[in-house]
């Protein structure tokens, strides 16, 4: 945690534990929150991929990018990164039972999304309007 957050807490009352709660909540929603992280753990929801067939499937992400995130999902424990040995070199991507939790939560706001799609159109299209018109 940055130190200035760690004093901003700790003038407020926070135990050091709820502060390394709040850090982990934080760095949490921040990875939960990048496209690249949802579009990867609901990819892997129904089975073990390449690196190959993941770069294939997700469109429009670069394959550092596509590394960097599957290091860091593995890094959280949501995914498995599983090397085979054999020739040549096979690694497979799986979520773990706790990446598959989170793609459960994934699941249902991917349905919210889809049952609320008309509305949030509707409401940006009514927003943009009026916001062109102010100006």
């Amino acid at each position: 945690m940055n130190s200035a957050l760690r004093s901003q807490l700790a003038a407020a009352g926070v135990t050091p534990e709820c502060a390394a709660t709040v850090e982990l909540v934080r760095d949490v929603l921040a990875r939960v929150g990048d496209k690249w992280t949802v579009l990867v753990i609901t990819t892997l929801a129904d089975r073990p991929l390449r690196f190959t067939a993941l770069h294939k499937r997700i469109t429009g992400v670069s394959q550092r990018m596509l590394s960097q995130t599957l290091r860091s999902l593995t890094r959280d424990g949501l995914i498995t990164r599983t090397a085979y040995a054999e020739v040549p070199p096979r690694v497979e991507y799986e979520l773990t039972p706790l990446g598959r939790s989170l793609s459960d939560t994934v699941t249902h706001l991917v349905s919210w999304v889809r049952t609320h799609q008309a509305e949030i159109v509707r409401s940006r299209a009514m927003f943009d309007g009026a916001d062109s018109a102010a100006q």
